[in-house]
C-alpha cells in the first residue's frame, strides 16, 4: 500500500521525465525493428507487390518463391552443414583456447604476465595484413580446408581481454581456499573459475558463434572448392545469379525478383543467430559489462 502511494505521489516533473524516456525508448525500438520487419515482409511479397511498394511490413499476397528459389540450390544444405561445422567446432575450440589464455594472464603470479598482455594488445592494433595471412595459411597446407576458416581466428584478442578481466574480478581467496583443500590448478580452473564465469562464457561464445557463422572473407580467400563454401558465400552467389537472370526477360517467370531474393537471403543468414540469442540473452549484458569494467 505504501509503495502504491509513493508511485502515485511522485512529482510531476519525474513523471514527465519518465514518460519522455519511455517514449524515446519506444521510438528507438521501432527504429531498430521496422527495417527488419520490412526485410521479412518483402521476402514474402509477390513480384507485383515488390515492384509497386517500397516499404512492406505485411504483404498483401504471400509468396514463398524467394525461399523456394534459395532452397532449390543443390548445395544449399551442404553449405549450411559447412557453416554449422565451422560455427560449432570453431566456437568450442575458441572458447577452450581463450579461457585457458585468459585464466593464465589473469593470475598475478604469472612470470612475464605484463609482456604477454602487451603482445596481445599489440595484435589488436597491428597485423601482417591479408597477403601475409594468405601466405601463412598456404604454407600450412590449409587451402581448401575448413580448418582455414577456424584456426586463423581461433583466439580474438578483444574477447580474450574481456574474459581475462572477468577472471580478475573473481576473489583470489577462492583459489587459495581451494588449493588449501588440495585442489590443483586444473581443479581450481574447472571447479571454481568456470562455474563462476558462466555469464562471461555465454557472452564470449555468442561473439565467437556470430563471427564464425558470418565467415565470408576467409572463405573467399582460402576456399576454392564450391562444395566447401559456407552459407554466406553461397547466399552471395545466389543473389548474383538471381540478379543476372532477372536481367533476362525470359527468366522473369522462373526466378523471383532480385530484391525479394536479397531480402530472403538476409532472413536465412540471420535466422540461426536470432534463434540462438534468447538462450544467452540473460547472460549477455552482465558478461559484457563485468568483463569490460573490471581489471
Amino acid at each position: 500500500m505504501q509503495q502504491t502511494l509513493k508511485k502515485t505521489n511522485r512529482p510531476k516533473s519525474e513523471r514527465v521525465v519518465q514518460g519522455f524516456i519511455i517514449g524515446f525508448l519506444l521510438l528507438f525500438t521501432l527504429t531498430c525493428l521496422l527495417p527488419f520487419l520490412n526485410i521479412l515482409g518483402s521476402s514474402f511479397a509477390s513480384s507485383s507487390e515488390i515492384a509497386t511498394r517500397t516499404f512492406i511490413i505485411i504483404p498483401r499476397e504471400f509468396s514463398l518463391n524467394a525461399y523456394r528459389y534459395i532452397l532449390s540450390t543443390p548445395t544449399i544444405f551442404t553449405s549450411i552443414g559447412v557453416s554449422l561445422f565451422v560455427t560449432i567446432v570453431g566456437t568450442v575450440l575458441s572458447m577452450i583456447l581463450t579461457s585457458f589464455m585468459a585464466y593464465a594472464l589473469s593470475r598475478k603470479y604469472l612470470h612475464g604476465r605484463g609482456i604477454f598482455n602487451f603482445i596481445v594488445v599489440f595484435t589488436m592494433l597491428f597485423s601482417g595484413g591479408m597477403i601475409p595471412s594468405f601466405i601463412l595459411v598456404q604454407s600450412l597446407g590449409l587451402i581448401d580446408s575448413l580448418w582455414a576458416l577456424i584456426l586463423p581466428s581461433a583466439i580474438s584478442a578483444y574477447n580474450m581481454i574481456i574474459m581475462r578481466n572477468f577472471f580478475q574480478g573473481i576473489p583470489d581467496s577462492l583459489e587459495e581456499s581451494a588449493k588449501m583443500d588440495g585442489c590443483s590448478d586444473w581443479g581450481v580452473f574447472f571447479r571454481i573459475i568456470l562455474p563462476l564465469s558462466l555469464p562471461s562464457i555465454a557472452t564470449i561464445s555468442l561473439f565467437y558463434a556470430v563471427s564464425y557463422w558470418n565467415t565470408y572473407q576467409s572463405a573467399i580467400l582460402y576456399i576454392n572448392d564450391s562444395a566447401k563454401w559456407p552459407i554466406q558465400v553461397l547466399l552471395r552467389q545466389i543473389v548474383i545469379v538471381s540478379s543476372g537472370m532477372n536481367a533476362d526477360a525470359a527468366s522473369v517467370d522462373v526466378v523471383p525478383p532480385a530484391q525479394s531474393v536479397k531480402m530472403a537471403v538476409i532472413v536465412v543468414a540471420t535466422l540461426p543467430m536470432l534463434i540462438a540469442y534468447p538462450f544467452v540473452q540473460k547472460y549477455f549484458v552482465k558478461g559484457a559489462m563485468v568483463g569490460s569494467v573490471k581489471g
